[in-house]
């Protein structure tokens, strides 16, 4: 199978295309940079096709599409910088790519008769109460421009699309960008203490778990809408970081404090982000490992973070 995609110098869009090439697919994959800008760490994404997109042109989209010929498309490129998208001068900026990029990939496809898998968000949802979100809850109010933008993705597919899968995660850690454990080691290091807010609660997931879900579901026609983060049940960011700190042996000392205390943000962000992902087993795909046992194999390459 020849799948294309798109966020390659992101932290899935990495995993992804190894996980593809390392299955034996033919994998082409995309970045708004001239060249691969991700991590060279001796794995096959570095060697493998790379083309140079802006997704937010929809001839060029059209046109590098029809000259790729995948017969899938997974689509990792996005804006995902949530504080910032709340800024005036950014907004027509985040919706170019998450959502018109969006809908010129899924225009792509459907001219090629191409499957396409969307990575979209908890932060679709309005993040109250505690029950875990179902991934077919239709019950939609984002809180921030961020989530609203991912909706209105998640809304072009559905719209333009039969052979989709939108598949939302949260609390999503790899090892080629930036993300909330690099964060908190590197805090960790200069600081005796740290705060981290106790009343936002998930479950966090591993770029290179979800990656093997992902071509799992590409390999398969069971189309639809997902919640994949890997198990091992739901924590606070106060949890996960008192847990990133024990597996790396730090000392440093972890408060809790709540939302309202801990302040700074400019995007309003959900304290419900539990993500119902039974959905997976009832259709036949494998769950991602426990968080901790992910943690832990993320950590012991972190000479490489």
């Amino acid at each position: 199978m020849k799948i294309f995609v798109t966020g390659v110098n992101g932290q899935l869009g990495h995993d992804v295309m190894n996980e593809l090439i390392g299955r034996g697919h033919e994998a082409v994959g995309s970045g708004s940079k001239a060249v691969y800008s991700g991590i060279d760490d001796g794995t096959a994404v570095v060697s493998a096709p790379y083309v140079s997109l802006d997704i937010t042109d929809g001839e060029a989209v059209q046109r590098v599409l029809a000259d790729v010929q995948p017969d899938a498309v997974i689509h990792c490129a996005a804006w995902t910088a949530v504080d910032l998208a709340e800024d005036e001068d950014k907004r027509d900026l985040v919706r170019a790519v998450n959502v018109g990029g969006t809908q010129h990939i899924a225009e792509a496809c459907k001219k090629l008769d191409a499957k396409m898998l969307y990575l979209s968000t908890d932060y679709v949802f309005n993040g109250q109460g505690t029950e875990p979100w179902q991934p077919d809850c239709k019950e939609y109010a984002p809180l921030n421009v961020y989530g609203q933008s991912k909706l209105d993705g998640e809304l072009a597919v559905a719209k333009t699309l039969d052979k989709y899968f939108i598949v939302r995660i949260a609390w999503v850690f790899g090892k080629n960008g930036k993300n909330f454990v690099k964060t908190m080691l590197n805090v960790g290091k200069t600081h005796d203490t740290v705060r981290v807010v106790i009343d936002q609660i998930g479950t966090p997931t591993y770029t290179f778990d979800l990656a093997r879900l992902l071509v799992d579901m590409m390999e398969s026609d069971k189309y639809g809408y997902y919640h994949a983060t890997n198990e091992g049940g739901y924590i606070s960011w106060y949890d996960f970081t008192c847990e990133i700190y024990r597996q790396a042996g730090y000392t440093t000392k972890v408060i809790p404090v709540t939302t309202e205390e801990y302040g700074l943000s400019k995007a309003k962000r959900p304290s419900n982000s539990r993500l119902d992902k039974s959905k997976l087993v009832a259709n036949g795909f494998r769950p991602l490992p426990d968080w901790k046992d992910a943690l832990k194999r993320y950590l012991e390459g972190r000479d490489s973070l």
